[in-house]
């Protein structure tokens, strides 16, 4: 009996052992399964290094092959808005977790070269990204090496601009492609009355909106949408939920710097794959202190059991500070769930999911707590962390 109780262990551990070994390791981001919170910080770019003073604006992006992008603005001699800036990149192959070194994508000498927004074409692969000369042109590249080599910038200014508009602004942070194809990169339009000035200082942010361009080619051409309510909104991201239409989350006007801003974020719907959009309200359960956020799908009913969409921004009143991601089952009628990933000073994010399903998002650290829109930017902190973290392990895809 006890010979016979010896081989039925033996046999069990070996086949448990054995499923174990062709099961692979649990993964915590896999469905179905969870090992548990997951919460990793990085510093993807430091003020100073590299030869720049100051790095700010992150847009992220993930290729077909599965190939992490954080782009930013590097700027040369102050942190300015309107000084010499380049657009910069580095790239991860491992979901995030290493990075290799800097390459620049796009310069201009003394030029402004700013407002990095991308966006991913599935069908074809290539990674667009499109871009601002001083605010008042529009440019787009496109990579189809996953980031290596970039095509030369192509000027797009009359196809997403309207003439009247004074200054321009691509997103910043990432577009998206509808379930149609169609290539969708947030941006806003600005018609501040008076003369167009770059130096000393650039005449805009009195009247602003806005808006989306979009392409059904691939890239080939780009059309412009419709501008949203004037002076209720700016700077945004959109995601397209299951019904088919699409909702922006945006910066709310007026700015910061007036008595009469919002304190929370504004938002609105488009039936027609981004062309038109209704009135633009306010979501008091969203508080903003006047700065630019970022939102994007991150699972849907048919494959991970619930449609889940993420929001992050500093969800303070009246600083930027308090670095918070959201969670919506709803189609971003709710939102639930929210957690801290930055106490302090913080400022512009972006948002993109890993292909394993870690959650990324890419944020600025300014230096003081004034956090005031010039502070000079301390870092670009680089966040990965699954859904167990942002739930306190009460949900994983």
């Amino acid at each position: 009996m006890d010979l016979w109780k010896k081989g039925l262990s033996v046999f069990l551990l070996f086949g448990f052992g054995l499923a174990l070994s062709q099961a692979g390791p649990l993964n915590p981001q896999g469905k179905g399964k969870s090992t548990g919170p997951v919460f990793e910080e990085s510093d993807l770019f430091l003020a100073g290094k590299g030869g720049y003073f100051c790095y700010r604006i992150p847009a992220l992006a993930v290729s077909t092959k599965g190939t992490i992008l954080a782009f930013c603005e590097a700027r040369k001699n102050n942190c300015w808005d309107n000084a010499g800036i380049n657009i910069v990149l580095r790239r991860s192959f491992d979901n995030g977790k290493t990075w290799q070194e800097m390459q620049v994508i796009a310069e201009s000498g003394v030029d402004t070269i700013n407002n990095p927004a991308t966006v991913v074409d599935r069908e074809t692969g290539a990674i667009w990204l499109t871009f601002c000369k001083n605010n008042q042109q529009v440019f787009a590249t496109q990579s189809k090496d996953d980031g290596v080599t970039w095509s030369k910038p192509v000027e797009i200014t009359q196809q997403v601009k309207d003439p009247a508009w004074h200054y321009v602004f691509t997103g910043p942070g990432h577009g998206i492609q509808l379930k149609s194809g169609r290539l969708l990169i947030p941006a806003v339009g600005d018609t501040t009355p008076g003369p167009v000035t770059w130096r000393p200082l650039p005449n805009w942010g009195k009247v602003q909106f806005s808006y989306c361009f979009y392409s059904d080619d691939h890239g080939a051409s780009w059309k412009l949408g419709d501008a949203l309510d004037s002076n209720t909104s700016d700077e945004c991201e959109v995601v397209e939920t299951a019904d088919g239409r699409v909702y922006m989350n945006m910066r709310s006007r007026p700015t910061y710097t007036s008595p009469q801003r919002k304190h929370m974020r504004a938002y609105a719907w488009s039936k027609d794959g981004g062309v038109s959009w209704s009135k633009v309200k306010y979501d008091a359960r969203l508080p903003e202190p006047s700065c630019q956020g970022s939102v994007i799908g991150f699972t849907d009913q048919d494959r991970f059991g619930k449609d889940r969409v993420l929001l992050a921004n500093p969800a303070s009143a009246t600083t930027r500070m308090k670095l918070t991601v959201r969670v919506s089952y709803d189609e971003c009628q709710t939102w639930p769930v929210s957690k801290v990933v930055h106490e302090g000073s913080s400022g512009y994010s972006d948002l993109a999911i890993a292909p394993d399903k870690t959650i990324l998002c890419l944020y600025e650290e300014y230096r003081t707590d004034t956090a005031v829109e010039y502070d000079v930017g301390a870092r670009l902190i680089l966040a990965r962390f699954n859904l167990a973290w942002l739930t306190n392990g009460t949900d994983h895809p």
